[in-house]
């Protein structure tokens, strides 16, 4: 419950960024809840190459690609999953 404020937050540097770019499809930012059984899911934010600088604004680590499975638009065009994932159109 408490990660939806900071949900917001980065959700708002993401659309800034995102618009002031004027919205490429290759700018992106994806969402992924975990719950494994517990009680409090575990949420990741996973940002496209090109919005590395307000992942350095919000101290996010970096990461390998991630698996397309259960990731979520969180920012960015719809066909930004072409884009940033086109394996998953096989």
């Amino acid at each position: 419950m408490l990660a939806y404020e900071q949900q917001d937050l980065i959700k708002q540097r993401l659309l800034l960024a995102y618009d002031n770019a004027g919205g490429p499809k290759e700018m992106a930012a994806f969402i992924r809840h975990k719950a494994e059984g517990r009680l409090h899911c575990e949420v990741k934010i996973y940002f496209s190459p090109s919005l590395l600088h307000v992942a350095r604004e919000v101290k996010a680590e970096p990461c390998q690609k991630p698996s397309p499975e259960g990731l979520s638009l969180f920012v960015g065009a719809k066909d930004s999953w072409l884009c940033l994932f086109p394996e998953s159109a096989l």
